[in-house]
């Protein structure tokens, strides 16, 4: 039975998987709470996406400065092109969303108000779906961070969570997938 599905939600083989920044220098320029957070909810969704067979780039802004990606994500990257523009879109090789069959991109990373909020507003502007991984982007000031989520959401990005990105490229318990998926939110720290 073929169920029409909501043009709101992800699709695995629409999707690709933005990683932006997530950088030695810049996670360690966050308090350990909010870099564990970060680190746990980046992890987690490139693993899901590995899992689902989504396409992951990670971006690194001026590694001679500000260091490589962290080492927990860059297994998963298959690509991580560097960059000197804060938005990652350039550097990242997209074609515009009507060129690209996938057509929707959850982004993830740091800084929430610089390179993240740049890469989603160039996103949108090229047509591309955008969603923003709430738990997965961070700033050092947490005014910062807001202000750029509501910016976002404001411009058309649809704000959701690492987890609940996952589910939506699973799409349900009988995907073949579902018990590596379950394994994986069940290691997730509360």
């Amino acid at each position: 039975m073929n169920v029409l599905r909501s043009p709101e939600l992800l699709h695995r083989s629409s999707s690709r998987l933005l990683i932006v920044d997530v950088q030695v220098k810049l996670v360690a320029s966050l308090e350990e709470s909010t870099q564990k957070r970060l680190l746990e909810a980046c992890r987690f969704l490139v693993e899901g996406a590995r899992t689902m067979g989504i396409p992951v780039i990670a971006t690194e802004q001026y590694p001679q400065g500000l260091g490589p990606t962290v080492s927990s994500l860059t297994e998963f990257a298959n690509s991580r092109p560097t960059k000197k523009r804060f938005s990652a879109v350039e550097c990242s090789g997209l074609p515009t969303a009507a060129d690209d069959d996938r057509f929707q991109v959850v982004v993830a990373g740091m800084e929430t108000h610089v390179c993240v909020l740049q890469t989603v507003l160039d996103l949108l502007a090229s047509g591309y779906q955008t969603f923003v991984a709430l738990d997965a982007v961070s700033a050092r000031r947490s005014i910062d961070h807001e202000v750029a989520i509501q910016r976002m959401a404001n411009s058309g990005a649809i704000i959701t969570t690492a987890e609940s990105a996952l589910f939506e490229w699973c799409e349900s318990a009988e995907s073949p997938e579902f018990k590596q998926l379950s394994s994986l939110v069940k290691s997730r720290p509360l």
